[in-house]
């Protein structure tokens, strides 16, 4: 049995399992942004022996440690390059830290790549080969997993799909030359992307039949993902515009991914991925068939993520599995 840990900037989830796809204990809990990477630890090293116990395991039962963490990591050093969103964790030797907390071997991975090795493996690309997976949360992260193995580049990361940089328009430079400013996929059909997306939107252009616009103005507050989608379901022809833009930037990135890689299966998931068929799947589907690489249009198709919540874990558990059972 292994202990699968999940470390983002919002949750932290650990998960006993034998890497099969299956979770036979499961904690979950809030993460402080505040508190930093030291606060997270802390969590982790109360929720060790509370999950054990609520399991009824020891640790002895144990065989070795999967970590899926949300930033980049370093295979070499086994230590993490930079979080995103949480300080305190830049150049953070995790796996040691976790191996000397449990007292057994770990190994770490970014937590869209070994997601994308559950899915590949337990989830919506089982049995196909290759698939990239997507995740699309409050940013966009990637994996490519090829016959069950994660795509690693030369150990620092790969299939960084949220940082594909577009240019959108051009501007003068300091010189007094025109230059084209690289925006990356994140800012415009991440989460957060499509929600500053749509607040640009709403003080530039006064739509003020929209109900984003009253959401803004009225009440005073932040727009959200969440606030785009429910008035597009409610008719909001402004918010649907806004919501097309993105998932038409989101094609393009997919567009690069299979020109480049020629994936039999790209699998989506992540909190955006649940607004579902009929607003995100069907849309994207039908930009992406329309600006593909026509050699490649019948060798891929587009699915939703099966494994929900604890996909992370499912990858962890699967990594500590690969490398450590």
């Amino acid at each position: 049995m292994f202990l699968g840990l999940e470390i983002g900037g919002t949750k932290l989830q650990l998960g006993l399992g034998d890497g099969d796809g299956v979770i036979h204990a499961l904690w979950r809990g809030a993460v402080v942004p505040a508190d930093g990477a030291d606060g997270i630890r802390r969590q982790i090293s109360q929720a060790v022996p509370e999950l054990l116990a609520n399991a009824n395991r020891t640790r002895a039962e144990l065989q070795g440690v999967g970590i899926g963490f949300g930033g980049p990591v370093d295979d070499a050093t086994r230590t993490v390059i930079k979080s995103h969103q949480i300080a305190g964790w830049d150049g953070f030797p995790l796996a040691d830290w976790i191996a000397d907390l449990v007292g057994l071997p770990a190994v770490l991975g970014n937590d869209a790549d070994v997601a994308g090795l559950a899915e590949a493996l337990f989830g919506a690309g089982k049995g196909l080969s290759p698939i990239f997976y997507i995740t699309i949360g409050s940013g966009i992260g990637g994996g490519l997993i090829i016959n069950g193995d994660i795509y690693r580049g030369c150990g620092r990361g790969a299939a960084e799909i949220g940082h594909l940089r577009f240019t959108t328009h051009w501007v003068k430079n300091l010189e007094n030359s025109w230059t084209d400013p690289p925006e990356i996929l994140e800012q415009h059909a991440s989460g957060w992307g499509i929600a500053e997306t749509a607040k640009r939107s709403v003080l530039s252009e006064k739509p003020i039949n929209s109900i984003l616009y009253s959401t803004v103005t009225q009440r005073m507050r932040e727009l959200t993902a969440k606030d785009v989608v429910d008035a597009v379901r409610q008719g909001d022809s402004f918010a649907e515009s806004v919501l097309r833009t993105s998932i038409e930037y989101l094609a393009d990135g997919i567009c690069h991914v299979i020109t480049l890689l020629c994936p039999r299966r790209i699998v989506i998931g992540g909190g955006v991925a649940l607004m579902g068929e009929e607003l995100l799947f069907k849309p994207l589907r039908h930009f992406v068939g329309e600006r593909v690489f026509q050699p490649f249009v019948d060798c891929y198709d587009i699915m939703p993520a099966a494994l929900g919540e604890e996909v992370v874990v499912h990858g962890a558990l699967a990594l500590a599995r690969k490398h450590l059972g």
